[in-house]
C-alpha cells in the first residue's frame, strides 16, 4: 500500500480574516481606552485608544499579523508580556472599525 497525501478539498475549514480575528478577539483581545482626564495636556500624555490581540506564541503573532493586514488594518509594533505577545492596533478610526467588525460595543 502506498501513502498518498490528501489534497484539501474546497470545502475544508478555512476561515476569513473577520472570523479569526473576531474569535482571537473574544479569546483574550483588549481595549485599552484613552484617559480623557489625562488627554488634555497632549504634551506629556500621548496614549490613544488601542485594541490589543493576544498571541501565545511567535508563530501566532506572525499569523495575526498577517490577518490584520488582510482584513486591511496596519498592525502596531508588536511586544512581549509575560510568555506572551501582544500585537497593537493604533488610531482612533481603526479601533472603532475593528470593534464594529468584531461587533463589539465602542463605548467605554
Amino acid at each position: 500500500m502506498r501513502n498518498k497525501k490528501q489534497k484539501r478539498s474546497s470545502n475544508s475549514r478555512v476561515r476569513s480574516p473577520k472570523k479569526e480575528l473576531t474569535a482571537l478577539f473574544w479569546r483574550n483581545g483588549y481595549v485599552r481606552w484613552q484617559d480623557p482626564a489625562r488627554a488634555v495636556d497632549s504634551n506629556i500624555y500621548k496614549k490613544g485608544d488601542e485594541v490589543r490581540l493576544v498571541a501565545d506564541s511567535k508563530q501566532e503573532l506572525a499569523h495575526i499579523r498577517k490577518l490584520l493586514r488582510d482584513a486591511g488594518f496596519e498592525p502596531g509594533r508588536p511586544f512581549a508580556k509575560g510568555r506572551q505577545y501582544r500585537q497593537p492596533i493604533y488610531k482612533k478610526d481603526a479601533v472603532a472599525r475593528f470593534l464594529e467588525m468584531v461587533g463589539a460595543e465602542p463605548g467605554k
